[in-house]
């Protein structure tokens, strides 16, 4: 078998406000704004981890997409806002000390860190769009 030398570039998450989406990204979890598109009046935006350029997350308005029908949207936009939607998973070294930031910058939190019983120690939270964010720590 060949291995392939793939690495995650990319992942996409809705958002239906790319002001608040903006603010929660860069000023909450502090990562840096790569690319803002606008177009039609929507906007697509790009950020990721300080110091990791080869890993971003894509922002994007779900309606903009050309094959998804009216009804289709109408569901997406229900499921977004109940946080059914989308996800995402990051990790930190120090789980308890970015929870205290995370509240201290108004955090929608959905888990405080908890140890599971799968043997992970996480935290949930939600960005303006109901995108839930899960943070794993990891030594």
């Amino acid at each position: 078998m060949t291995v392939m030398d793939l690495s995650i570039y990319h992942c996409f998450l809705p958002h239906d406000d790319h002001e608040a989406s903006l603010a929660f990204y860069r000023d909450t979890l502090g990562f840096e704004l790569r690319n803002d598109v606008e177009y039609g009046g929507l906007h697509w935006l790009t950020v990721g981890p300080v110091g990791q350029p080869g890993t971003s997350i894509v922002l994007h308005p779900p309606a903009a997409d050309p094959g998804v029908t009216d009804d289709e949207r109408r569901v997406i936009s229900e499921m977004m806002a109940k946080g059914t939607y989308a996800s995402i998973n990051l990790a930190t070294k120090d789980l308890d000390g970015t929870f205290e930031r995370l509240q201290a910058g108004d955090a929608d939190v959905v888990q405080e860190p908890t140890d599971q019983p799968w043997g992970v120690r996480d935290c949930a939270l939600r960005d303006p769009a109901g995108n839930m964010i899960r943070i794993f720590e990891v030594r």
